[in-house]
């Protein structure tokens, strides 16, 4: 799925304001490995803007702050799971405070996960995101989210 040009500005304008867990896991993400599998950074993919992509296996790695424990945000992050689901994408997030306590240990399991999606992709009837609460469309609008 293409994304709009104004999409694809904002997630280029992102890639240089990455947060610091964000620069921290793409300092691991980056290096190619003898998988052949490759990440993205700030990828926009329709309306969104994922933090990390690997689009071999299409697996999306979302670093979460604080500000994704709110109500509100919570909603948001769950209709934006669902519509990446539809799209065929698998969500993983990842609490920031999970790369500052271990980087290796939250970098090598993502690359654990891509690798085992390589090999074994989930089953459509599956569940490939992570699920909180709500549901329903994805919001009209092609905001990143809160930081």
């Amino acid at each position: 799925m293409r994304s709009s040009i104004l999409t694809s500005k904002r997630a280029k304008a992102l890639r240089r304001a990455m947060t610091e867990p964000e620069v921290m896991l793409w300092s691991r993400l980056k290096k190619r490995l003898d998988d052949g599998l490759v990440f993205r950074r700030q990828h926009a993919l329709g309306p969104y803007i994922l933090d990390f992509f690997c689009p071999a296996v299409g697996l999306a790695i979302e670093v979460d702050g604080a500000i994704h424990g709110h109500d509100a945000q919570l909603i948001h992050d769950q209709r934006r799971d669902d519509w990446l689901r539809s799209q065929g994408v698998t969500v993983y997030r990842i609490p920031a405070s999970g790369i500052y306590e271990d980087l290796n240990q939250v970098a090598d399991g993502v690359r654990r996960l891509a690798a085992e999606l390589l090999v074994r992709p989930p089953a459509p009837s599956t569940p490939r995101s992570s699920l909180r609460s709500a549901g329903g469309p994805p919001p009209p609008s092609s905001s990143r989210r809160g930081r």
